[in-house]
């Protein structure tokens, strides 16, 4: 007689980069240290780094971001940071999706930075008596100073357990078909409600991804090449040229060279060249943000308009379109393969019925 096998809980865990509890410089101080503290994100001597970072930079900088931080901070009950509120239904709606399937998967998303915490959303996890655990980062493109430093501290959080999941990563998903039709879903909508520009007139579509140092890249870093290749694979699905849909790289900070051509510096040119209409959209942020919100939808734009530039379109990130929830999805699939998730009894059944209405009642 075979004997039933007892199915392990297995859990998909998303992961962000973080943001402060509160648009305020009390809040964003501790956040912003964690952030630039991690040798992964700041490659400098540590000695040096930390008087430059506590000296110079916290005392500065913190009240500076908590004002573009209230500049963008979703008001209301369920408001707060764009990045979390929006990672948030992520998780949610990517759990809705695998019970609908009949999968018995727990989603839960976590923050490298600042809150929920990876070590708390992991506690949360073991005690929901997770067995398994695929890392799902909302990073498309691996770069060090996110993808690996993710994986660094997942890997500090669970050395210390006694009984650890059995575990797996997402490195990166940066050409996976779906992310690419969610991507091209995303901007079609767009034009749809505000028409399409005008490309053989001299119109322009811009793909900002987030800048890094050009050393990461001398170090052998993918990530410019994966962002060139996103941008390339985006641009084949939408039809348009090299000339048409061009690739930067944006949120330079200090003096040191990073990854160019900047896109500060290429929408002022437009501008002064007077184009007609420049769209521009960030790939490689599933999520909206503090620097798709602000750096690019506010302060970009004013660079574009005053140096001369006609109609300046911000495409919003994926966010919940359902192309990208299903993306999300398939790419966790091909990851979860081999691990089942089906309710093996009608409890594990209703239970997994449950929490589907529970999360579609949030909603």
């Amino acid at each position: 007689m075979a004997i039933a096998r007892q199915a392990l809980r297995t859990a998909v865990l998303l992961v962000n980069l973080g943001t402060p509890d509160a648009p305020t410089a009390a809040a964003v101080k501790p956040y912003l240290k964690q952030f630039l503290s991690d040798p992964r994100v700041v490659e400098i001597p540590k000695l040096i780094w930390w008087c430059i970072l506590n000296l110079i930079i916290l005392p500065i900088r913190s009240g500076a971001s908590a004002k573009k931080y209230a500049s963008i901070w979703l008001n209301g009950p369920d408001g707060g940071s764009p990045l979390l509120v929006y990672s948030k239904k992520q998780s949610q709606a990517l759990e809705q999706k695998f019970l609908a399937q009949g999968k018995d998967v727990l989603v839960d998303l976590a923050m490298r930075y600042g809150n929920p915490s990876l070590e708390s959303v992991l506690d949360r996890l073991q005690k929901a008596g997770m067995e398994r655990l695929l890392v799902l980062p909302l990073y498309p493109q691996y770069s060090a100073t996110t993808t690996a430093s993710t994986f660094d501290e997942i890997f500090r959080i669970i050395s210390k357990w006694r009984n650890q999941p059995e575990l797996r990563l997402v490195k990166h998903y940066h050409d996976h078909p779906e992310y690419i039709n969610a991507l091209k879903e995303q901007v079609e909508s767009y034009w749809q409600t505000n028409g399409r520009p005008d490309f053989a007139g001299g119109d322009k579509l811009l793909f900002s991804f987030h800048g890094v140092p050009k050393r990461t890249l001398d170090k052998g870093d993918p990530y410019h090449c994966e962002c060139h290749k996103t941008g390339r694979l985006l641009r084949e699905a939408l039809g348009l040229t090299s000339e048409q849909a061009m690739v930067t790289f944006q949120s330079r900070f200090g003096k040191a060279e990073w990854l160019k051509p900047y896109t500060a510096p290429t929408v002022k040119s437009l501008g002064e060249k007077k184009t007609k209409r420049l769209d521009i959209f960030c790939p490689g942020f599933p999520a909206d943000c503090l620097e798709t919100l602000e750096e690019i939808a506010m302060e970009v734009r004013d660079d574009f308009l005053t140096a001369g530039g006609g109609e300046y379109h911000y495409i919003s990130c994926l966010n919940t379109n359902p192309a990208w929830i299903s993306g999300l999805a398939e790419i966790a699939a091909d990851h979860l393969a081999g691990w089942p998730q089906l309710p093996e009894s009608p409890e594990a059944l209703a239970l997994s019925i449950q929490r589907a209405t529970e999360l579609a009642a949030k909603k």
